[in-house]
């Protein structure tokens, strides 16, 4: 039983009622069931109690022994603490479920939602950014979310330090939501237990985990997929050029989704990220309303354009750091001509300066008199 995605996943019909809900939650639940193969096996069998039956046979199939599904027990268990922290389970079918998740191909099956879930259905635009921010990332990402939800948008972000937690708390007012990693019900970091509190209250707090699950280091990566599958945009104030920032930021591209990042000073490491960004196509924001102007052309229809040929797509993060370890990889302590090396990359001047200039201000290439470029061994 592997894991395959699907694009286009065709839509679900269950049967109501608590006893199908019990079936579905088990079946999520049940070990080496992902969510591609929660849909295969509802898709070949018709209902969760049909795939249930048959889930010991179809592990039996790929050399998988003594199979147990997820016991009943348990998932009584999780529907129990899930009702004693007053949360509510939304399934694919469910009126208040998410309609923008329903566009990507890895939607969560089941969500756990803990306040306002009218607020799912409101326009939402992703606010992300570093844990560890700024004094001005932290105002910034707390201005920016404060206008954004003035103008009716909800903000939404992954309840982390930093700026996920000046984002909601900007946005309080007008309503938020918090996309957790483990249980809807657990509180992480601990710092944030008092704004989690005030989410609840007056935004919502969701997760695809199940009641009382502790954080692990591999849920953040799938809880930023849902943050970005919310949202109509998603903007990156403060990032590192590797960050759980950048992950959400790629997922919001596969999704079809818009992203937007706030510039920063070449120095600040907290910067990077979003300099990274925008040099590759990432529309440049300095407030709430550059924000809003980037996605008022969605429901607008294009004007007509006369023919021009095609642009030459913007590089990818991936085509970026290619070309950095090309670029190091032809050089050497000995200085050589940068147009000599140009021509041994076989890149133009306009595609390599930029990543030379990278490459020169994290101290990796020295540039010398006479156009002669090295590298600091």
């Amino acid at each position: 039983m592997t894991e395959q995605d699907d694009s286009s996943h065709p839509p679900l019909h269950y049967r109501t009622g608590e006893d199908d809900t019990v079936d579905q939650l088990r079946l999520l639940r049940s070990r080496r069931v992902g969510i591609a193969t929660y849909r295969r096996l509802l898709a070949e069998h018709g209902s969760a109690a049909a795939a249930l039956a048959a889930l010991p046979q179809v592990a039996k199939a790929a050399g998988v022994s003594d199979y147990r599904i997820c016991p009943e027990g348990v998932v009584h268990a999780e529907l129990k603490a899930g009702k004693a922290a007053r949360a509510r389970l939304l399934t694919e079918t469910s009126p208040d479920y998410p309609i923008a998740l329903r566009d990507i191909s890895d939607a969560p099956p089941l969500i756990w939602a803990l306040g306002d879930t009218a607020l799912l259905q409101k326009p939402m635009v992703a606010l992300v950014g570093a844990r560890n921010a700024s004094s001005l990332g932290t105002r910034m990402a707390k201005r920016m979310a404060e206008d954004l939800s003035a103008e009716g948008y909800v903000v939404v972000s992954g309840l982390a330090r930093g700026i996920d937690a000046a984002a909601h708390l900007g946005a309080l007012k007008g309503g938020t939501v918090a996309v957790q990693a483990g249980g809807v019900d657990v509180i992480y970091p601990a710092e944030n237990t008092n704004l989690a509190h005030d989410v609840a209250r007056s935004g919502l707090r969701i997760s695809e985990m199940a009641m009382g699950l502790q954080p692990q280091a591999r849920h953040f990566p799938a809880r930023n997929r849902i943050i970005s599958g919310l949202a109509m945009a998603v903007v990156v104030v403060e990032a590192a050029g590797k960050s759980g920032s950048l992950i959400t930021a790629r997922n919001a591209l596969d999704q079809g989704r818009d992203v937007l990042a706030v510039p920063g000073h070449p120095f600040d490491a907290r910067a990077a990220g979003c300099n990274l960004l925008i040099r590759d196509g990432a529309t440049l924001v300095r407030n709430a309303q550059d924000v809003i102007d980037a996605l008022q052309p969605v429901a607008e229809p294009a004007p007509e354009l006369p023919l021009v040929p095609p642009a030459k797509p913007p590089r990818t993060l991936r085509d970026t750091a290619t070309l950095h370890d090309e670029i190091l990889s032809r050089l050497g302590p000995a200085p050589i001509a940068e147009d000599q090396l140009l021509r041994d990359l076989r890149a133009s001047a306009t595609d390599a300066a930029p990543a030379l200039v990278d490459l020169e201000l994290d101290g990796k290439i020295t540039r010398q008199a006479g156009g002669l470029l090295a590298r600091v061994s």
